[in-house]
């Protein structure tokens, strides 16, 4: 792993300026989908960063204090580096167990993504949590196992990662096989994992497809949607640590379409997500 260099701390980009019922917050090209061989302005910002901004600037600006459950993401244009993103998030209901919400954000006249949140704590019912294997110890991989930095987009700067089954596979590394990658990864800004930093980590890997092709397609996210099973802890996720599942389920007319499976140490499932990209 990489030290930290001299970039914007994640819980830095995730502070709001709050006028009205408007909040605000200022994109760092420390947050590109960019590589770093290039100037941060190539890319945009990261679509985890913007999901993440999503729902803290409605649970903020609402004052909602029931966990997220369910958060989904329409990125209708590439926000811009240079000016703040203007969140204007409104309560559809709240109740005394749901709630629901939804927000735009843009910048100026140029509206660059909707959302949905639903809301929720817990309660004493029948539970049955599904049986899986515990992920890859991580004191079995090997933390020199890296993106080279060239090549890797500025947001990953914010992300410790530790690659299983001899990963990373980018670039050709599952031709042939089922397009998976399996990581455990945490946030660098603090060893804690809560829902704004689970929300980021869902979407901090290169598309799956990329592990299939020698030369990837590239491909633009459109929708992301996020359904979180169970709050993290620091009793679950020890240090921040979580084990993540990314895997391709189809390409082809123009799309490509992806899961997410989010465990934690003991394998107790946190989250899942699903995203939909257009094939450029």
């Amino acid at each position: 792993m990489t030290d930290l260099i001299d970039v914007q701390p994640l819980n830095q980009a995730l502070i709001f300026k709050a006028e009205d019922s408007v909040l605000s917050a200022d994109l760092s090209g420390d947050f590109s989908n960019g590589p770093h061989n290039q100037p941060p302005e190539k890319g945009f910002p990261f679509g985890g960063l913007m999901a993440a901004l999503a729902g803290a600037s409605m649970r903020e600006g609402l004052g909602i204090t029931a966990p997220l459950r369910t958060l989904t993401v329409q990125f209708l244009a590439a926000a811009r580096f240079g000016r703040p993103v203007e969140f204007r998030p409104r309560l559809l209901r709240g109740g005394r167990t749901v709630a629901y919400s939804a927000l735009e954000a843009g910048q100026g006249d140029r509206t660059t993504l909707a959302a949905l949140a639903t809301w929720g704590g817990d309660a004493e019912t029948v539970a049955l949590a599904p049986l899986t294997a515990p992920p890859q110890p991580r004191d079995q991989l090997d933390p020199a196992r890296q993106l080279p930095r060239p090549y890797s987009p500025y947001f990953t700067d914010h992300v410790d990662y530790l690659y299983a089954d001899g990963g990373p596979h980018i670039m050709g590394g599952n031709a042939g096989k089922p397009a998976v990658e399996r990581v455990w990864m945490r946030t660098r800004d603090k060893p804690v994992l809560d829902a704004d930093r689970l929300c980021f980590l869902l979407d901090a890997l290169y598309p799956p497809a990329w592990t299939a092709f020698q030369r990837p397609p590239m491909m633009t996210s459109v929708d992301l949607r996020y359904d979180i099973l169970k709050d993290p802890t620091p009793d679950l996720c020890p240090d921040g640590w979580a084990f993540f599942e990314f895997r391709m389920l189809d390409i082809g007319g123009g799309w490509t379409l992806d899961d997410c499976t989010c465990w934690a140490e003991d394998g107790t499932p946190l989250a899942i997500a699903r995203q939909r990209r257009k094939l450029i």
